[in-house]
């Protein structure tokens, strides 16, 4: 059996949430409790994912929502911890593009642009 557990940090712009067990369709319920209390001041929130090492497709759709629930008031979401398989489903769905993510938490460096010419 797998252990699942929540918990949360307010700092006065950020929020971090920690995850731990599947993020799937028996624990979204939870999942979105915890991201409804992220206070509407909000400019960060970080989920630490370092704990989970299976997200199904309501895990993903929670975190696009919460992408596009910041995104709508000047915020962004940060994806930090990801393991093998969460880091796997974001990269083929082609949603990695769109979270922040990086393993080691910390944000991932844009890549330099090459010159158009």
């Amino acid at each position: 059996m797998n252990v699942f557990g929540v918990t949360t940090q307010h700092h006065p712009t950020r929020t971090v949430i920690t995850v731990a067990g599947d993020m799937d369709l028996q624990t979204h319920p939870q999942l979105a409790q915890a991201a409804s209390l992220v206070p509407e001041h909000c400019t960060s929130l970080e989920m630490d994912l370092s704990g989970v090492s299976f997200m199904d497709s309501s895990g993903l759709n929670l975190l696009l929502l919460l992408r596009r629930r910041l995104q709508a008031q000047g915020g962004r979401l940060t994806l930090t911890g990801l393991r093998h398989q969460p880091r796997h489903l974001l990269a083929l769905t082609g949603t990695d593009r769109l979270l922040t993510a990086d393993t080691a938490g910390h944000h991932r460096p844009q890549a330099p642009r090459r010159p158009r010419g």
